[in-house]
């Protein structure tokens, strides 16, 4: 295949002529954001898929998580459980609602929140735990809703992660208080950008849609302060183009995933998560290892001369990083830490050509 660039993620794309198709009505409507045509049907479209009582469609995912906390009318300096071992956006959210987060430790098998170690975080200021949903494996949500249902918690998952995963027949996001979804180009189901809350209470619903447009009702009636997260026209047609498609882009994510399990199962010093949970599917969302002894900045090092752009999803922990460094309670967050040095994601695409595959495993084979 040459020495060609690969980088960790190729974003999904339908056919040109498909996409071209699909917005020309946009040209006699000339209507392009405002809760449209297309945003109607893909908010829609997206609800029955994902199988979620009520869906509200943001401009991306991380305003998505930001309102979906700021929907419940939190306290200021209230105290959120949260993983550390995630994208920076979700502490993001956490803080920009004014909100406090306290970092719980996370699982060695599979990166998610320790539930075991949530309940000894909770004090009187707490009011919500936001776990995530990592890399396509779920957390256990039975002993997460419980420790809430126990404690009177809202519980917000980020499923940023988790599109189109199904947990005991249901949507995934169909879970918890609420649930987040991200449609960034770099995930596995996308809409350019894009994002959506999921819910069950429809006065959530109604709060996020005045969060979300500036509390507008009525052409002379604004109900509530709220801000803008419109999805335009254009990448809810994107949206929809990308769902005509997803069967066959989860099924080549699947294939492409195994074919990396069978090379790198044969390379000393590296192993995969762990994915016992026989009750969750899976979307083959991300394809991360964990290299032992220290060799994980040589692998990536090595990558990276050959061209190839893998990413230390997640390092530094969020905790860690400079904008919260020191300014929360100090959690043991020893397990997250130990992750957080020594994984990598590889590349990993629908499209991505199992000679790709094989000269990616060659390479971290001869680093290790």
């Amino acid at each position: 295949m040459g020495n060609r660039t690969i980088n960790v993620t190729k974003a999904v794309l339908p056919p040109y002529e498909e996409y071209i198709e699909a917005i020309k009505p946009l040209w006699d409507s000339h209507w392009l954001t405002n809760m449209g045509t297309y945003h109607k049907e893909l908010e829609k479209e997206l609800q029955a898929f994902l199988d979620v009582p009520e869906l509200s469609l943001m401009v991306n995912g991380h305003l998505s998580l930001e309102m979906a906390i700021q929907s419940f009318g939190f306290p200021e300096g209230s105290e959120v459980i949260t993983t550390p071992f995630t994208f920076i956006s979700t502490t993001h959210a956490i803080v920009r609602n004014r909100l406090v987060p306290v970092f719980c430790d996370v699982k060695e098998s599979d990166g998610t929140i320790d539930e075991s170690k949530i309940e000894e975080l909770i004090t009187e200021k707490t009011v919500a735990i936001v776990p995530a949903h990592v890399y396509g494996h779920i957390c256990n949500i039975e002993a997460i809703e419980e420790i809430a249902y126990k404690y009177g918690l809202k519980v917000i998952y980020d499923a940023c992660h988790a599109f189109g995963i199904k947990y005991k027949g249901k949507g995934i996001g169909s879970y918890g208080d609420a649930s987040v979804f991200s449609f960034h180009a770099t995930k596995v189901y996308n809409t350019i950008e894009g994002g959506a809350v999921c819910c069950h209470d429809h006065k959530i619903y109604e709060k996020l849609y005045n969060l979300k447009n500036f509390g507008i009702r009525g052409e002379e009636l604004v109900t509530d302060v709220g801000a803008n997260a419109k999805m335009n026209e254009f990448c809810a047609i994107m949206g929809l183009c990308n769902l005509k498609h997803i069967d066959e882009t989860l099924s080549n994510r699947a294939k492409i995933y195994a074919h990396y399990t069978e090379r790198l199962k044969a390379i000393d010093g590296l192993k995969m998560f762990e994915s016992n949970n026989n009750d969750a599917t899976k979307n083959h969302a991300y394809l991360p290892v964990l290299i032992a002894d220290g060799k994980r900045d040589a692998v990536y090092d090595a990558l990276n001369h050959e061209d190839i752009h893998a990413r230390k999803y997640f390092y530094p922990l969020t905790s860690d990083q400079a904008c919260f460094k020191n300014k929360y309670r100090k959690c043991q967050l020893e397990t997250a830490r130990r992750l957080a040095d020594s994984v990598l994601s590889l590349p990993l695409s629908a499209e991505l050509p199992f000679e790709d595959v094989d000269r990616i495993t060659k390479i971290i084979e001869g680093a290790v």
